[in-house]
C-alpha cells in the first residue's frame, strides 16, 4: 500500500486550517491542523511529517519563526508559506532562508494538490557506474532510507536512461566505452531537465571534463569515496528545487 503523505497545516484561522485538512484527507493525504506555531512544534516533536504548510501572519510566532524552529526538529521537511500579504518583507525573508515557496490566499487547491503529490514522488534514483560493488553499496544505503534505486553497469543499456524519468541520475565520469561526459550529453539532449549528479574518484584527472559537464547543467560533482551525508543532502536539494519550480511555474 502506498505511503500516505503526512502534512501539517498551521493557521490561526481555525476554519481555514480545518477546511484544508478536510480537503486533503478527502484526496487520500494524511493532514493534521495546528492553530499556532508552538502547537505545531509540539506535534513535530511527537511524530514525523512529510511537509509543512503554514500561514505567515500569526500571533506569538509567525510563519518564518516557525520555519526556523521546525527545521531544528525535522530538518529536511519541505515548508511552504501561505499568505494574503505577498509583498510583506517577512515572506521574502522566509524564501531567502530556504522555504520552498509561498502560496497566495485564497489558495489554488489544484496547485496545492499537485504540489503535495510531488512531495512524495516515487521516481527512482539511478546509479550509472561500471563498478557493480559501488552500485550495490550505494544502492543498498539509499534503499534502506526508503529510496527506489536502479543501477546501470553496462552503458549499452543507455536507452534505459533516456526513456525514463528519474529523480536523479548518479553518473560516474569514467565508464567503459563512453565517458560520463558523453553520457551526460546524450541524457541532456533527450531530457534537458533531468537532474544529473556526477561522481568520480579522479578529481584532478577529470577536472576539465567536470567543468564542461557543470556548464551542461550537471547539478554538482561528488567525489569517491562517496560521503553519504553529502549525497543525501544533494538529493534533498534537487527535490526541493523541483518543488519550488512547481509553485513558481504554476502560481
Amino acid at each position: 500500500m502506498p505511503k500516505k503523505l503526512r502534512i501539517l497545516i498551521v493557521d490561526d484561522d481555525k476554519r481555514m486550517a480545518e477546511t484544508l485538512v478536510d480537503i486533503l484527507n478527502s484526496k487520500d493525504f494524511h493532514a493534521e491542523a495546528a492553530f499556532s506555531g508552538p502547537e505545531a512544534l509540539d506535534l513535530a516533536r511527537e511524530r514525523q511529517f512529510d511537509s509543512l504548510l503554514t500561514d505567515i501572519k500569526m500571533p506569538d510566532m509567525n510563519g518564518v519563526e516557525l520555519y526556523r524552529a521546525f527545521h531544528l526538529v525535522q530538518p529536511n521537511v519541505p515548508v511552504v508559506f501561505m499568505t494574503a500579504y505577498t509583498s510583506d518583507d517577512v515572506v521574502q525573508e522566509g524564501i531567502d532562508e530556504g522555504a520552498i515557496g509561498v502560496l497566495d490566499k485564497p489558495l489554488d487547491i489544484n496547485l496545492l494538490l499537485n504540489f503535495f503529490s510531488s512531495v512524495i514522488d516515487e521516481r527512482p534514483v539511478v546509479i550509472v557506474d561500471d563498478d557493480p560493488d559501488f552500485c550495490k553499496t550505494v544502492g543498498d544505503i539509499l534503499q534502506e532510507s526508503g529510496y527506489s534505486v536502479s543501477a546501470i553497469t553496462d552503458i549499452e543499456d543507455i536507452e534505459q536512461l533516456i526513456s525514463q524519468d528519474f529523480q536523479l541520475v548518479l553518473l560516474d565520469m569514467k565508464l567503459n566505452h563512453l565517458t560520463g561526459l558523453e553520457v551526460l550529453k546524450i541524457i541532456k539532449s533527450k531530457s534537458p531537465s533531468q537532474p544529473v549528479v556526477l561522481v568520480t574518484g579522479y578529481q584532478n584527472e577529470m577536472a576539465a571534463s567536470i567543468e564542461t559537464a557543470l556548464k551542461l547543467s550537471a547539478h554538482t560533482c561528488l567525489y569517491k569515496p562517496l560521503e553519504i551525508d553529502k549525497l543525501f543532502g544533494v538529493i534533498n536539494e534537487i527535490h526541493n528545487l523541483e518543488l519550488s519550480r512547481i509553485i513558481s511555474d504554476e502560481s
